[in-house]
């Protein structure tokens, strides 16, 4: 009997990351919630997991560079899927307290930064404490015998058991996280697809970016994004990360990538994937 399909994510239960695993998964999937980025892509490489979960790029604060630096330097598998998933934030407390009684306030830096109108608001003289992800700051408050809220998801807070003292905190409605999933076997073609990849110039080039990025114009294919990362060679190089619409299998895009592979020093495919139409 074949084993159940297992996705790893970057744990802990309760966090963003568990509930884009759960939207790539089905009823038959178990999860494997994991301490760090490279610890979801080892277990898919080694087959403890058949599939793997990872942010990669957020609305608000750009690309995840622990996720990028992953999949430039120290993996072969393939993004096979991408997934959306909007950032709520929820301020959560043990039952029986009231906003007006909240003394501390636990917080990843990330929602609490983007939080900060609620917080200035609502919170303005409660000092706030650090904990390592979203779901810790609720077990951090619901465990400390002061007055102590959470900045939370709310499948965390629903899980737990706890009180949502207010909804969608968050300052920005259009908040989202993109999730890719890693996977051993490359997506087929679906005709509404994303390819993600990333290449080098040859330095001390002039026009050299611009030549490879003008090898998609005259294809015809149109990036969604681009953004740069250092080689971590030397100071000044840099890697090109770009996700551009097609798949790898068209015609047009398979043209565009040979003769990308004649200009630049390196190119990397990380994936053509569906794209995401939540």
């Amino acid at each position: 009997m074949d084993a159940p399909l297992s996705i790893a994510y970057l744990g802990p239960l309760g966090t963003f990351s568990e509930l884009a695993a759960t939207v790539a998964g089905g009823p038959e999937t178990s999860y494997l919630p994991l301490a760090s980025m490279p610890a979801v892509v080892t277990a898919v490489e080694t087959r403890a997991a058949l599939a793997g979960v990872l942010p990669i790029e957020n609305s608000l604060e750009g690309g995840v560079s622990n996720t990028l630096d992953v999949l430039i330097h120290e993996t072969n598998l393939h993004i096979c899927r991408e997934i959306v998933i909007p950032i709520r934030h929820m301020l959560a407390c043990r039952p029986g307290l009231t906003l007006g009684e909240i003394e501390l306030l636990y917080s990843h830096q990330q929602p609490l930064a983007q939080s900060r109108r609620f917080v200035q608001r609502c919170l303005p003289n409660v000092p706030t404490v650090a904990s390592l992800s979203t779901a810790a700051a609720l077990q951090d408050a619901l465990t400390n015998t002061r007055a102590a809220a959470a900045l939370t998801t709310l499948h965390a807070a629903e899980r737990a058991g706890a009180t949502i003292l207010a909804r969608d905190v968050q300052d920005n409605s259009n908040n989202v996280t993109r999730f890719v999933v890693l996977g051993h076997e490359p997506a087929a073609a679906t005709g509404d697809d994303k390819t993600s990849l990333m290449f080098t110039v040859h330095v001390n080039r002039v026009g050299a970016l611009v030549e490879a990025l003008n090898v998609f114009a005259q294809a015809g294919i149109n990036l969604t994004k681009i953004e740069s990362r250092p080689t971590k060679a030397e100071l000044g190089e840099y890697v090109f990360l770009v996700d551009v619409e097609g798949h790898r299998s068209d015609a047009n895009l398979a043209t565009a990538l040979q003769e990308l592979r004649h200009i630049a020093a390196i190119v990397k495919v990380f994936g053509s994937y569906p794209r995401f139409r939540g």
